[in-house]
């Protein structure tokens, strides 16, 4: 069955545009022109992706994002902006976005970033279903342990000692790729390719975006710092 695909873009040359490209690259494609159509449509019939335009009247693709991120919905999304500074693409990951495309766009590089996020999600299929809090568990063969780490990959728990950490999908799966790989240091474009699926280039902040995220939730007071930046290579996991 081909993959569903919720695209709400207020342009109406873009959205008809990018609505026939993806159909023709075997989507099945609902296509709204506001936030408003494409909460009540997330609602009414779940996608598997999202594909919002971040400037829309009344309810922005920024609030859509925020509205079905506390409704505890971890469909991937794909933000469309025409906005360049860092600081608004960081907004967007903040909203709890899973990436994004910069207008204009080549609709190979739509493609590419939705075959990734669709991989990923194919990859933790049936691990992200929410669950009452329990203890954290005995150690067992499933637990990746490293630096003061424990992760349960089945359940997509982890923890810092006894402080259990509060990750994103993405923040989750970034941490297991560098517990995986404690003491290595792992090059930008092995976790691009490992995480996201596709290359940003040399001028994304994609990776030090979240790279900082994980920083926050990781670090305590007087503990050591645990993923360590490598200048020009990438970042490693160790606890120094």
């Amino acid at each position: 069955m081909s993959q569903t695909v919720l695209l709400a873009e207020d342009d109406r040359a873009i959205r008809h545009a990018l609505e026939r490209a993806l159909t023709l690259e075997g989507y099945r494609v609902t296509a709204v022109a506001d936030g408003v159509e494409a909460l009540a449509q997330a609602h009414r019939t779940p996608p598997d992706v999202l594909v919002l335009d971040v400037m829309m009247p009344g309810i922005d693709g920024l609030q859509v994002c925020r509205v079905l991120r506390a409704e505890g919905d971890r469909t991937p999304i794909l933000m469309l902006t025409a906005l360049v500074e860092t600081q608004d693409r960081i907004a967007g990951l903040d909203a709890g976005a899973d990436d994004y495309v910069v207008k204009p766009f080549d609709v190979e590089e739509v493609f590419a970033r939705l075959r990734a996020l669709l991989r990923r999600t194919s990859e933790a299929n049936g691990a992200a279903v929410d669950v009452p809090k329990q203890p954290a568990p005995e150690p067992s063969a499933r637990l990746i342990e490293a630096a003061g780490l424990r992760m349960d990959p089945q359940a997509r728990r982890a923890w810092r000692g006894t402080r259990e950490l509060e990750l994103t999908r993405t923040e989750f799966e970034l941490l297991e790729l560098l517990a995986r790989n404690a003491g290595i240091v792992l090059d930008h474009a092995t976790i691009y390719d490992r995480i996201w699926g596709y290359d940003f280039g040399p001028g994304s902040k994609n990776l030090a975006v979240y790279v900082g995220y994980l920083r926050r939730k990781l670090d305590e007071p007087g503990a050591p710092q645990l993923i360590h930046t490598v200048r020009g290579v990438g970042y490693v996991l160790r606890e120094d």
